[in-house]
């Protein structure tokens, strides 16, 4: 099973950068839960991100791709998160042990071009 993890970020007043992460792992279910222990790493850390997770429903042959999404108000607030994150123990554990349940097929950045 594929799945993306998107993060939706950094809205700025001259742009809106949209990052995809897309992974593979062998249970997504088990992979949902672990990015609900991320968003309570985040809240504890006094984030203000959102994050969800879906699942496409009408996508050709990528059908039952999970996205997940984690969206910040403005860069500052990304980049407050980013050096937050860097510096949490739990976070990099966090991080190693979800190594053991997916792998990072790819992880690019975008421009928005409309809301």
């Amino acid at each position: 099973m594929c799945l993306i993890f998107i993060a939706l970020a950094i809205s700025t007043t001259q742009a809106t950068v949209l990052r995809v992460v897309v992974v593979q792992t062998d249970d997504v279910h088990a992979y949902v839960e672990e990015v609900e222990q991320a968003r309570d790493i985040w809240d504890e850390l006094g984030s203000n991100a959102v994050v969800r997770v879906c699942r496409a429903r009408f996508a050709g042959t990528e059908t039952g791709t999970v996205v997940g999404s984690v969206e910040w108000p403005d860069l500052a607030a990304f980049a407050s998160d980013d050096a937050k994150l860097a510096d949490s123990e739990e976070w990099n554990a966090w991080l190693k042990k979800m190594a053991t349940k997916r792998r990072i097929v790819s992880d690019s950045l975008y421009n928005l071009l409309s809301e």
